[in-house]
């Protein structure tokens, strides 16, 4: 019999497990981009679930237990491995439902429904992922219930199958298999059930990893009073901060504040003998963060914050709309439509509230949004229906998860990319109904070649083809299409692939690490390239991680 009490100190083990082994889930991605990674999704869905049991009472039974996790990762999923996650704790709520302690019965029942649930919210589930190792583990418990094993050698037979299975996982798919390795989201659920399988055996609750805490810097030195006196000063136009726990205690903050010097100003620089606390004025933000990696890692808590504060100080009104977690005000229905859009980046920002965008989630492939962050922002929009906009396919489950848990008519379009979200923006009637409206937007975005220019975010083999860190990568449609060692290079030659014999329009838009002379030079490159016969327009996004984001219509 597992008691409430277990099943809290359970989860809450498992969140520090799969926390404290995030990077190593992450390094399982087959693609070498910088984005929304497995364990820290996965981490960080459950997380929001240990906030709240934390504050529960230990005299809490199995069903509330289950019931707190399941709300809490609902609204805290990030991510479709977050997602999944979430739903696979639902199943626990509803399995274990009334009930004030679970037998091994019970958590398979749960553990079934669960299961159930996910490939229900999946549109096409893939075998050889989280998936497919939640179900044989699913099957396995379903097989040891029906025998007399108490709870620890049942928890382990289950792990040892989702084990097994895992291991299966590389034959499964071929890009596993490519790049030998492992289903990521396969492996954060091994991790989540080891270590609830610790707890079962009344192993002490892991120390939390340094990184993962919030670090100060040394209160001799009064961080906030020197940035303060930079308040005015606006000769760049991004704010960065961040703080990194130094890789050791040898680390010297000042080669750190040296380089950022070059790439901008009003630089503060503090740090003790495990951290290092920056604020920078650049229009190179991206460069500021990459530096950083050179020097230790970034803690969970407080996130690195950039902001534009040109568009602070230009549009304080325009810019309220966009969302802040916590500052979202529900209101009350005035119109019959209305719009949420996923983006990153100020230029982004203001081209979806230009084109008719209530509100403007912060967020997009290195920071993927919550169900609550998006429910929030479908609060605060004043219409019957809310057309939501994704951008990322790594969004677009979240996203979804928040269509029952709204008070007003949701639509989630499955737009993957942001040059799709603009298309279907544009393609907008306000003269039409929901349904047509679905369509008509749909359609349109459907039609929308999308491409991009980023970095290798690590080293990394695929397709035979050796990829060095911090290498330009040209991604066609989501998948690499070549590397190259310049920006511009890489953006030219990949638009001339993506321009077919019917292309009639190409969309380029620059991101924050690419300054505007090296965007026109690329603009002036393709506008002779392709003369009267397609139109070129340039945009300033301002998105991080993305040198360019291009689209072809």
């Amino acid at each position: 019999m597992i008691s409430g009490k277990q099943l809290k100190a359970a989860i809450i083990h498992a969140a520090i497990l799969i926390t404290n082994q995030r990077r190593s889930v992450d390094e399982l991605n087959v693609y070498p981009v910088p984005d929304g990674d497995t364990g820290t999704n996965m981490s960080m869905t459950i997380s929001a679930a240990k906030r709240e049991l934390e504050l529960l009472s230990d005299d809490a039974t199995v069903s509330e237990v289950a019931d707190v996790t399941a709300s809490a990762m609902l609204r805290g999923a990030r991510g479709n491995s977050g997602v999944i996650t979430s739903l696979l704790f639902r199943g626990f709520s509803k399995g274990l439902a009334g009930l004030t302690t679970a037998e091994n019965a019970d958590f398979a029942n749960a553990l079934e429904l669960g299961v159930a649930g996910a490939y229900k919210a999946v549109m096409k589930p893939t075998e050889g992922t989280i998936l497919t190792v939640s179900r044989m583990a699913a099957n396995k418990a379903q097989e040891l219930a029906k025998t007399d094993l108490d709870t620890v050698a049942f928890w382990q037979g289950v792990l040892d199958e989702a084990n097994a299975v895992l291991k299966q996982t590389t034959e499964m798919l071929p890009a596993l298999k490519k790049a030998n390795v492992v289903d990521a989201g396969g492996q954060g659920f091994c991790i989540i059930f080891g270590g609830m399988l610790d707890s079962f055996r009344g192993a002490a609750l892991p120390e939390e990893a340094a990184e993962t805490k919030s670090a100060a810097p040394d209160p001799k030195i009064d961080f906030n009073a020197a940035v303060a006196q930079y308040d005015e000063e606006i000769n760049f136009t991004y704010c960065t901060e961040y703080i990194i726990e130094k890789n050791d205690a040898s680390v010297d903050g000042a080669k750190l504040r040296a380089y950022l010097e070059t790439i901008g100003d009003c630089v503060v620089v503090v740090e003790d003998d495990e951290i290092i606390k920056v604020h920078v004025h650049t229009d190179a933000p991206g460069m500021a963060l990459t530096k950083a990696l050179e020097f230790g890692h970034f803690i969970n808590e407080p996130k690195p914050k950039i902001e534009n504060m040109r568009i602070q100080h230009e549009g304080k009104v325009r810019e309220a709309r966009i969302v802040k977690q916590q500052e979202v005000v529900p209101v009350e229905p005035t119109k019959e439509f209305g719009f949420v859009a996923v983006a990153a980046g100020g230029g982004l920002e203001r081209t979806f509230l230009d084109l008719g965008v209530d509100q403007v989630v912060k967020g997009g492939q290195t920071m993927n949004p919550s169900t609550d962050d998006i429910l929030k922002a479908i609060h605060a929009t004043p219409a019957k229906t809310v057309f939501v906009l994704p951008n990322n396919k790594n969004i677009i489950m979240a996203a979804e998860q928040a269509i029952n848990l709204a008070n007003r008519n949701v639509i989630v379009l499955q737009t993957r990319t942001i040059p799709q979200g603009i298309a279907a923006m544009l393609a907008y009637d306000e003269s039409v109904d929901a349904n047509e409206n679905r369509t008509q937007m749909t359609k349109a975005f459907e039609r929308v070649s999308s491409g991009s220019v980023t970095f290798a975010a690590r080293d990394s083999e695929l397709d035979g083809q050796k990829i060095k860190k911090n290498e330009v990568l040209a991604l066609d449609n989501g998948k690499l299409s070549f590397t190259e060692k310049d920006v511009n290079k890489a953006a030219y030659k990949l638009i001339k692939k993506m321009v077919k014999g019917d292309s009639s329009y190409v969309t380029v838009i620059y991101g924050a690490d690419v300054t505007e002379d090296k965007a026109q030079m690329l603009y002036d490159q393709l506008s002779m390239k392709f003369k009267d016969k397609i139109e070129i327009t340039l945009l300033h996004g301002g998105q991080p991680v993305y040198f360019y984001l291009i689209s072809v219509e």
